[in-house]
């Protein structure tokens, strides 16, 4: 590999080792086995390599979770549609506990992308990719009826998704499993289907 190479390679190591926030240049050129200027060089600042590092590290995640979500998944003690919401979020807390680390540093540089317009407008676009894309993941591959119902579902599941990958940077213990992730799918459609259309209120005498 050449020095972008190796220094690309190196921030990822340290994005997972040490956050997004401790790692100096030093670090990465100790990682790397090359020398701050090639830092310069190839990237312009330290910032701007460990931006790119990051956004590769999130691409490298979500590369594996597409390919473990589009694996077959054992269904044959699945009976119902909050079992395979269960096996499939099984599927993603597993993909996800190699990245815990590197996740921790995607919060902080978002902190930062409000002060660079070039890496929120890259942040930005991934999470409409992500909303356009992950609802056929959770569908067992199957797309929604249209492009603005898969679009809701998939904002659905990425406000998941974020909020247990902050839980699980926060507390790893007592984040929601993916059984409590289907047990509350599971209350919550219950709730919804005794409220009734209208709450549950009778209808008026006529």
């Amino acid at each position: 590999m050449g020095h972008r190479e190796d220094l690309l390679a190196a921030a990822k190591k340290c994005l997972h080792e040490l956050g997004y926030a401790r790692i100096t240049a030093r670090d990465l050129v100790a990682a790397s086995g090359t020398n701050l200027a090639s830092i310069g060089y190839h990237f312009g600042s330290k910032e701007a390599l460990l931006n790119v590092a990051l956004i590769e590290t999130v691409k490298d995640w979500a590369d594996d979770l597409e390919r473990s979500l589009s694996s077959e998944i054992d269904l044959s003690d699945a009976n119902d549609p909050y079992q395979r919401f269960e096996r499939s979020w099984e599927r993603v807390l597993e993909s996800m506990a190699g990245f815990d680390d590197s996740w921790a540093g995607t919060f902080e540089v978002l902190s930062q992308a409000r002060h660079s317009p070039e890496l929120l407008d890259h942040v930005a676009d991934g999470y409409e990719e992500g909303r356009q894309g992950i609802a056929a993941w959770f569908q067992s591959g199957m797309k929604a009826a249209d492009e603005g119902a898969d679009r809701a579902l998939g904002g659905f599941y990425l406000a998941l998704l974020i909020g247990v990958m902050l839980q699980r940077g926060i507390d790893p213990e007592r984040a929601p499993t993916a059984h409590d992730l289907a047990e509350a799918l599971r209350i919550l459609t219950r709730e919804f289907h005794e409220s009734g259309p209208a709450g549950g209120a009778e209808p008026a005498d006529g």
